[in-house]
Formats: C-alpha cells, structure tokens, sequence
C-alpha cells in the first residue's frame, strides 16, 4: 500500500502542478489543446503505468477539468492549490499507518491542518460576513483539535505491524480522498472567493465526515472514537449551513 500512497501523492501534486503551469502559459479566455490519442480519447499528460490493483492510479484527478474549464490561475487559486498539495502530504502519511486509530489522529491532523489554511484563505479574499465568520469559527475549532491529536499522538505510535483492519480501513481512506481530492478542486476553482471557499470547504467536510465514520468502523481508542464523533457532529452542522448558503447566492 506504500508504493500506491507514494504514487497517488505523485498524481496529485501533478495535477495542481499542470493546473498552474497550463493556466500560468494561457491567457484566461484562449482555448487549451488537449492531445487527442488514436482511439479519439483525451490524452493524460499526467498518466503513469501502474499495477492493475490500484483503479486510481494513473487517473489525473483534476488538472483536465480545470483545463477544460480554462480556469485561470489566480493568487487565490494557487493559495488554495498550495494548501490542498500540503494537506494531501499530510494525510497520505497517516493513511500508510497500520494502526486504525494512530491513522486516523494524523490523517485528520492534515485534513484539520488544511482545513484552518483554508478558513484562512478565505479570510484573506472573502468579503461575506456569514462566511468570514464561519472561517474564523473553523481556526478556532480546529486548532484546538489539532493540538489535541498531536498531544494523543506522541504518546501513541503507530503499531510495527498491520492489524487485521489495517487494509480495509486503507483502502477506505484512499478512496475517500480521491472524491474529495475531484470535488474540492472543482470547488476551489470558482472564482467568487466566497464561493470558492464555501464549495471546497463543504468538499473538505464531507470528506471529514467520512474519515470520521472510518474511524468510528475500524478504532478502537477511546479518546480517538470520541474525537470522531465530535467531528461528525460538528461539521454535519457546517455542511448543512454551507448547503444553504451556497443555494441562496448562485448567480
């Protein structure tokens, strides 16, 4: 699972890499090229040969959506591209853990990690006040957990060998992120900064969500399945007011 995590982490920082180089290279309303193969499918500049058992490798995640969209790489846009790489960094060292709870403490660090820098983003661009405070009330939530799981991890590695979960709750995680990774960048790539942060942080929170519920599956610590709960409580109350919000100001 190593070498697959290695290569999805690759692939990701691919696509953000191609989304800006492309939109960096255009102009914002100049059509991009996209190679055509033999069989008259779009070609992936990103693609690798990979084992058949991972289905999502070789699968550029977001940069031909962007590129189809002719999205141009604003400051905002490559604040929040920047981010997601880190975060995504961050999570991918939790998700090769065998231990399910020390897994999810530091897959969720980086994903509560990724969630203040993009509150903070927001912070920066937004002018909503019901988003900006929103915003705020994520630093101020988040921190507090994200010390709270760097405390319990230092006192707890992860376990030398696999568990008799450590595969499944693998494979869940990473296909988790791999919806999150397609739906946060078509979210982030708005380009009303209030929007853009209400749709990918509504991504980021689903995909919490998830995590959260993996957890709750395959942990076992207390604390840690306490911590989980918690999150699914919380953010299932931010999504909804996310949903509404983002209903109520489409153009």
């Amino acid at each position: 699972m190593k070498t697959h995590y290695k290569l999805r982490l690759s692939i990701i920082t691919a696509s953000v890499s191609a989304a800006l180089v492309l939109s960096a290279c255009q102009p914002a309303n100049e059509k991009v090229e996209v190679p055509v193969t033999e069989e008259g499918a779009t070609a992936d500049a990103t693609q690798v040969d990979t084992p058949a058992m991972d289905p999502h490798a070789g699968h550029d995640m977001s940069a031909d959506a962007m590129v189809a969209e002719k999205t141009p790489m604003t400051p905002m846009l490559k604040d929040y591209s920047e981010s997601m790489t880190k975060m995504h960094e961050e999570m991918m060292i939790g998700m090769d853990y065998n231990d399910p709870d020390a897994a999810f403490a530091q897959g969720m660090l980086g994903h509560h990690i990724g969630a203040v820098d993009m509150a903070e983003i927001e912070l920066k661009y937004g002018t909503d006040a019901e988003m900006r405070k929103l915003a705020q009330e994520i630093i101020d939530a988040q921190q507090s957990e994200i010390k709270q799981m760097k405390t319990w991890l230092a006192s707890n590695p992860d376990s030398k060998t696999p568990t008799a979960n450590t595969k499944a709750m693998q494979q869940a995680y990473a296909d988790g992120m791999d919806v999150m990774h397609e739906e946060m960048m078509a979210g982030i790539a708005d380009p009303v900064p209030d929007m853009a942060f209400a749709r990918g942080m509504l991504s980021h929170h689903v995909g919490a969500v998830d995590m959260a519920e993996t957890q709750l599956k395959y942990g076992k610590n207390p604390e840690m399945l306490k911590l989980a709960q918690e999150i699914i409580d919380a953010q299932k109350t931010e999504i909804e007011q996310m949903q509404s919000w983002i209903a109520a100001n489409k153009v």
